[in-house]
C-alpha cells in the first residue's frame, strides 16, 4: 500500500492506524518539553516505528542566540535524510502533548518545499486513548533518504520583516501566547526576557483553536479567525519562540487561509532586541 495524497493538514489516529503499513509512510515524533510546565519531561513512549524529530538539536540552528531558530536549507535537508525521509515519503508528525510542537515540524517541512506532511490530531495522548499499541523510543538507524529541500520564501518572517511591518502595517501580526503574557501581566518563562508584545499585534492564544489537544472543527476555527480578518490582510503568527505560532498556522491552513507566515524568533527575539 502506498499513500498518494493528504486531503487535509491533519489526520486522525484512526486514519494513521489504518495506514501504518503504507510503504512510503514515515511517522515522526516531534515532542519537546513544555517550558510553561513544571514537569517538562517528554514521554519515552512512542507510536511503533516512529522516528524522533529532534526539533531542538537537529532541526534548529543551535548556534543562534534564540531557541528553535530556523535551520539552514542544508542542515534541514541533511537531518531529514538522516531520518530516512525521501522525496516521495508521506509524513505524519505528532507530539506527546496533543497538538503543541508537532505543527512546528509540519511548518518547517512546508517552508522547505515539502507538502506531503500532516499533523496527527490529538497526538500521542489520542493514540493511547484509542488503545493503539505503543513502544519505547529508539534511535533510527536505517538507510538515509534522498530528501531534497527547497526554501520557500515568505513562510518565515524575521526581525527585519517585523520591523518593516510595524511601519507599513501590510500584515496582521497575531500572537499565540496566553492573554496574560501578551498583556505583560505574567512573567515570561525565559529568564531575563521582558514582558510585552509586538506593536500593533493582536492576541489569539493557541489553545483557543484546540479542544482537549485536538483541533476544533473547521467551522469553529473559521469563526475564531473571522474576527481578525476584517482588514483581509496576510497574517503573521508569533508566540514565545516560534512553536505555538505554528498551531495557529495549522488552524489557518485547515480553513483555507494560505496567505500566512510565522515569525521565527517571536517574542523571545523581539523582546530581547527592542
Amino acid at each position: 500500500m502506498v499513500i498518494t495524497k493528504f486531503h487535509k493538514p491533519i489526520v486522525s489516529v484512526e486514519w494513521l492506524n489504518q495506514n501504518l503499513d503504507a510503504t512510503n509512510l514515515i511517522v515522526l515524533d516531534a515532542s519537546i518539553p513544555k517550558v510553561t510546565e513544571i514537569d517538562n519531561k517528554i514521554s519515552d513512549l512512542c507510536i511503533p516505528e516512529a522516528r524522533f524529530f529532534d526539533l531542538k538539536n537537529k532541526f534548529s540552528n543551535t548556534s543562534a542566540p534564540f531557541p528553535t531558530t530556523y535551520p539552514s536549507k542544508e542542515q534541514f535537508e541533511k537531518e531529514a535524510q538522516n531520518l530516512g525521509i525521501n522525496n516521495d515519503s508521506f509524513i505524519v508528525v505528532y507530539d506527546d502533548k496533543g497538538i503543541y510542537s508537532s505543527p512546528r515540524a509540519w511548518w518547517l517541512f512546508k517552508s522547505f518545499g515539502f507538502n506531503n506532511v500532516a499533523v496527527l490530531d490529538g497526538g500521542l495522548p489520542a493514540w493511547i486513548e484509542a488503545f493503539y499499541p505503543v513502544s519505547r523510543k529508539t534511535t533510527y538507524n536505517g538507510p538515509n533518504g534522498n530528501f531534497s529541500a527547497l526554501e520557500r520564501q515568505g513562510n518565515m518572517f524575521f526581525f527585519d520583516d517585523i520591523q518593516k511591518n510595524i511601519e507599513e502595517k501590510s500584515h496582521l501580526i497575531i500572537d499565540a501566547r496566553s492573554e496574560s503574557r501578551f498583556r505583560g501581566m505574567e512573567a515570561e518563562p525565559r529568564e531575563g526576557l521582558r514582558s510585552g508584545s509586538i506593536p500593533n499585534s493582536k492576541n489569539l492564544p493557541f489553545k483557543h483553536v484546540l479542544n482537549d489537544g485536538k483541533m476544533k472543527s473547521e467551522n469553529e476555527i473559521r469563526d475564531i479567525f473571522q474576527g481578525f480578518q476584517i482588514a483581509k490582510k496576510p497574517m503573521v503568527f508569533s508566540c514565545g519562540s516560534g512553536i505555538t505560532a505554528c498551531v495557529l498556522a495549522l488552524g489557518a491552513e485547515l480553513i483555507g487561509e494560505n496567505n500566512v507566515s510565522v515569525y521565527d524568533g517571536s517574542w523571545t527575539e523581539y523582546g530581547t532586541l527592542t
